[in-house]
C-alpha cells in the first residue's frame, strides 16, 4: 500500500473508531468493529468521506459508514436540512416526507419525521409508500416549506437516497443546494441531532390522509385530452409493472380512474419489495426489467407494455413490432418522450389551450426533435441541465411570462403540465396508454406514430451507453476521461470533422474551424459535447447518481436524405453511423 493509501486507510480507521462507541447504537457499534476488522478497501469506501449532494441530495450504498446511507447519516442530513429550513422560515416551517419501497425506506422516513420535529417543524408523513411524484405535488398543495424523499429511484437493490424539495415542488438547485450542504457539514455528529423522540415533539408528526392521495390523482386525470376516453373509457389491453416498487400504489388506481379497463398486472412484480427479486435492476432503462411484463403480453395480446421504477418518476415502454426479435420492440427514453411531447404539444392546438409564451423543455442530452416538434407548434422551447430540478427551476423563473406544456429527459422521465414539478411515471403512464388508444382507433399503431413524427421532422436516432466504474478508482479514472475529452477531443467522428467543442463546466464552446469561442448560458456542469459537421452530437458526462460515465449519441437525417424515400433505410443508415461513432470513441 502506497503512503497515501496508508494515511487513508489510517483516516478511515479513526472515523470507523468513534463509531464503535455512543451513542451510536450497538448494531452500529458491532458493524464498525467488523469493517474495522476487516481492514482495506471495504473500510476505506466506507469511511474515507462523507456522503456528499448529488443531483439533488444524498445517494448511496446502504451500510456503516460516514460514506453510506443509514439512520445516522440521514439523520445528520436532516438536522442540516432542519437548520437551513428554520434559518428561512423560522417559525410557521413545515415539510412532507414520502418514501418508496426500498429496503430501509421507511425507517429513513421516520428518522427523517422524529428529526424534523424535534426541531419544532411540523410534519407532514405518508402512512405507506407514495411516488416521488406524488410528494413534488403535494409540497405545493399544502404549502409546505420543503419535501424530503426516500428513494434511490432506479438504481440496484443496495442503494438508498434523500432527495430534497423545496417549496415551489421542485428539487433543489444551487445556490439553495450548496447552502444545505454546508449546514449538513456543520453538524459534527450524532450528538447535534435533535432526534424528536419526545411526546411534544410526536406531536408535530402529522400522517396524511386520502384527500392527498385524491388531490394528486384529480391532478393526473385533468392531463387526459381525448374526449372519447373521458366519455366511454378504454378497452386497449396494458400490461403494466411495478417492478416490485410504488407504482403498485398509484399507476395501477390511476389507470382505472382514468377509464383503462383491460389493465394486465404482472402478479409477480405487483408487491412492493425492496429485494427486487425478479430483476437483476429496478430501472426500466434496461430491457431485462420488462421480460416478464413482455411475456405477460404475449399471452393477452396486449397493445402496449409499461414499467415504472421504484418511486414511479420514470417509464419504460415496449411495442409489438412484426421486425423485432421476439414480436416486441423496447422504446428509448426519446422515441417515447417524443411521442409524449407530439401528442400533448398537437392535441392541446387543436383544443386552443396554447398561449403565448407557452413552453416546453428538454435536458442537453435529450433529442433536439422533442424541439423541433414545440418549434414547429410555435412553441418556446427551453433546454437545461440534465436533471428534471433544472426544469422545475426554469419554471419556477418563467412564472407569470409562459406556461410549461410538456417535456422530458432521454433517461425515461417525463412531465405534463406544471401541477408536478418532477418527471411523474403516474402521469406518463396514463398520458402513453391514452395515446395508445387514440392511434389504435386512428388504425395506427405507435410506431407508425413515430414514423410520421420523423416524415415531418426529419429521422432521428439516439444511443446511450453507460461504463460503470466503482469506487475512488473508478472515479478518478471517469475524471482522467472527461479531462482528456476536454484536452485533446478528436478531431474526426465517423468520417465527419468535429466542428465544436461544448465545456459545460468552463461554460463556453470553442469553434475547431476558427479558434472562437461562445459563452453556455447554463450552470456550470461537468458535461463535454462534441459537435460534427453534419449536426452529430455526442455527450459524455459523468451521473451524478451512480458511478458511471455515461455517452450520448445523436444523429439526424433530413427527409430530403433518405434513401429513395425509404425511412427504413434511413434508419438503418443512422444506425450504422451510431456505430461508427462509438468504435471512434472506444465506447461499446
Amino acid at each position: 500500500m502506497s503512503i497515501k493509501g496508508k494515511e487513508l486507510l489510517e483516516f478511515a480507521q479513526r472515523r470507523a473508531e468513534v463509531w464503535t462507541q455512543a451513542p451510536y447504537d450497538k448494531a452500529t457499534q458491532d458493524e464498525a468493529l467488523a469493517l474495522l476488522e476487516e481492514g482495506g478497501e471495504a473500510l476505506v469506501e466506507a469511511f474515507y468521506t462523507d456522503l456528499d449532494f448529488g443531483t439533488g441530495g444524498l445517494r448511496g450504498l446502504m451500510g456503516v459508514g460516514t460514506n453510506r446511507m443509514n439512520a445516522y447519516t440521514v439523520a445528520k442530513a436532516t438536522q442540516g436540512l432542519a437548520n437551513y429550513v428554520l434559518g428561512q422560515e423560522p417559525t410557521g416551517s413545515s415539510i412532507a416526507i414520502a418514501y418508496d419501497s426500498r429496503n430501509s425506506s421507511s425507517a429513513f422516513a421516520q428518522v427523517v419525521a422524529e428529526v424534523m420535529a424535534g426541531n419544532g417543524i411540523e410534519v407532514h408523513l405518508f402512512p405507506e409508500l407514495r411516488p416521488t411524484p406524488q410528494l413534488s405535488f403535494t409540497v405545493r398543495e399544502i404549502g409546505c416549506t420543503a419535501g424530503v424523499v426516500i428513494t434511490a429511484s432506479h438504481n440496484p437493490k443496495e442503494y438508498n437516497g434523500f432527495k430534497v424539495y423545496w417549496s415551489d415542488g421542485g428539487q433543489i438547485v444551487p445556490p439553495r443546494d450548496q447552502a444545505i450542504m454546508e449546514h449538513i457539514r456543520a453538524v459534527s455528529g450524532p450528538d447535534e441531532v435533535q432526534w424528536g423522540r419526545e411526546p411534544s415533539a410526536q406531536a408535530l408528526i402529522h400522517i396524511l390522509n386520502d384527500e392527498c392521495d385524491e388531490a394528486y390523482r384529480r391532478a393526473v386525470l385533468d392531463l387526459r385530452l381525448s374526449a372519447d376516453l373521458v366519455a366511454f373509457g378504454s378497452d386497449l389491453s396494458i400490461v403494466y409493472t411495478p417492478l416490485h416498487g410504488s407504482g403498485s400504489v398509484s399507476v395501477i388506481s390511476a389507470l382505472e380512474a382514468a377509464g383503462f379497463r383491460n389493465i394486465h398486472v404482472v402478479e409477480s412484480q405487483r408487491e412492493p419489495d425492496g429485494n427486487f427479486p425478479t430483476v437483476h435492476s429496478p430501472n426500466p432503462e434496461e430491457g431485462a426489467a420488462l421480460s416478464e411484463a413482455i411475456a405477460l403480453a404475449k399471452q393477452v395480446d396486449a397493445s402496449l407494455v409499461l414499467g415504472t421504477d421504484p418511486d414511479s418518476d420514470r417509464v419504460g415502454i415496449a411495442v409489438p413490432d412484426v421486425q423485432s426479435e421476439g414480436g416486441w420492440r423496447l422504446l428509448n427514453g426519446n422515441e417515447t418522450g417524443a411521442l409524449l411531447v407530439d401528442y400533448v404539444v398537437t392535441q392541446r392546438a387543436l383544443q386552443q389551450q396554447l398561449n403565448f409564451g407557452d413552453f416546453v423543455a428538454k435536458t442537453i442530452v435529450t433529442s433536439d426533435l422533442i424541439a423541433d416538434i414545440g418549434r414547429h407548434a410555435g412553441l418556446d422551447v427551453q433546454e437545461t441541465l440534465t436533471g428534471f430540478k433544472w426544469i422545475a427551476d426554469t419554471i419556477r423563473r418563467k412564472e407569470g411570462r409562459g406556461r410549461f406544456v410538456v417535456g422530458g429527459e432521454e433517461s425515461y422521465g417525463y412531465m405534463i403540465g406544471d401541477a408536478v414539478r418532477d418527471k411523474d411515471a403516474v402521469a406518463a403512464v396514463c398520458v402513453l396508454c391514452e395515446l395508445t388508444h387514440v392511434v389504435y382507433a386512428e388504425g395506427s399503431d405507435l410506431l407508425g406514430r413515430l414514423e410520421s413524427i420523423h416524415r415531418t421532422h426529419g429521422a432521428y436516432k439516439e444511443v446511450l451507453v453507460s461504463q460503470t466504474k466503482h469506487g475512488r478508482a473508478g472515479r478518478a479514472e471517469i475524471a482522467t476521461q472527461m479531462e482528456g475529452f476536454r484536452t485533446a477531443p478528436p478531431s474526426e467522428l465517423a468520417g465527419d470533422r468535429v466542428v465544436e467543442v461544448r465545456d459545460y463546466i468552463a461554460q463556453f464552446a470553442t469553434n475547431l474551424l476558427d479558434g472562437s469561442k461562445r459563452v453556455l448560458e447554463l450552470p456550470s456542469s461537468n458535461v463535454i459535447q462534441l459537435v460534427t459537421e453534419n449536426d452529430t452530437l455526442v455527450t459524455a458526462r459523468p451521473s451524478g447518481t451512480e458511478p458511471k460515465i455515461k455517452f450520448y449519441f445523436s444523429v439526424r437525417m433530413p427527409v430530403d436524405k433518405w434513401p429513395n424515400g425509404d425511412y427504413t433505410r434511413a434508419m438503418e443508415a443512422l444506425e450504422d453511423r451510431i456505430n461508427l461513432l462509438k468504435k471512434d470513441m472506444g465506447v461499446y
